[in-house]
């Protein structure tokens, strides 16, 4: 899934080259990405935006073979990942592979907190495949599950300002699904037990600074979805 990533897109496609088949679906590109995609081989589909969901179901709906492998344009396939995807196609004992998720963020490779291992199922058989969860969270699944060992590589934000406004961004689409509760609970407890569990739990405090900033941006981001979800946000000027 596609929208002006020209300046990242040819790392994920070239990452691909393994593959039988590309398929880009881009929405609305006005920087070359659907040009770019082509120009290194892809099949690209211009479309609309109907979200996460509904978008990665026509992607996947839409491939010719048998497995796909979907990654999105700020991801890559290293090559021992790609040479553990291609052993367990020659055999295939599942439905589905899943594999860690290894996040560069702002130059730093995370190893802890709530973003590694980050295991996400990203290879699976088609006609299995099923989409679970809600917008912009999103998941994979189809029947029995292989576990793959090697990282799938992700560098999501280009700066911090693209961060907060992705931050501000997603809150806005989860609060619509958010379920409401008290509202002391929601605001108060639920963000400091999300930086308890990815700062101590499960030792952000390993990476440092980088992991205390990305435990806090957390909390953030469950404190500004369950304000929405209370409808504490307010009018545009």
């Amino acid at each position: 899934m596609c929208r002006n990533e020209a300046d990242r897109l040819e790392r994920a496609l070239r990452s691909l080259a393994f593959c039988d088949e590309v398929l880009v679906y881009d929405s609305g590109s006005t920087d070359g990405s659907a040009e770019l995609a082509e120009r290194l081989g892809a099949r690209v589909v211009r479309t609309d935006w109907p979200g996460h969901t509904e978008q990665r179901r026509r992607l996947i709906a839409a491939c010719a073979g048998e497995w796909v492998l979907t990654i999105d344009a700020d991801e890559w396939v290293p090559a021992p990942l790609a040479d553990e995807i291609q052993a367990f196609l020659a055999a295939p004992g599942a439905d589905s592979g899943s594999m860690p998720r290894r996040h560069l963020w702002l130059g730093h490779r995370i190893a802890h907190g709530r973003l590694y291992p980050d295991r996400r199922v990203r290879l699976v058989r088609r006609e299995a495949a099923r989409i679970v969860g809600e917008n912009p969270h999103d998941r994979l699944e189809a029947g029995t599950e292989h576990r793959l060992h090697q990282d799938l590589l992700h560098e999501p934000y280009r700066n911090l300002g693209e961060q907060l406004r992705t931050i501000d961004h997603y809150s806005a689409i989860a609060a619509k699904s958010a379920r409401p509760g008290f509202a002391p609970f929601d605001l108060g407890v639920r963000p400091a037990w999300h930086f308890f569990r990815a700062y101590v739990l499960e030792r952000g405090f390993i990476d440092g600074v980088p992991g205390l900033v990305l435990a806090t941006l957390g909390a953030l981001y469950v404190v500004l979805k369950y304000a929405r979800a209370h409808g504490l946000e307010g009018h545009a000027e």
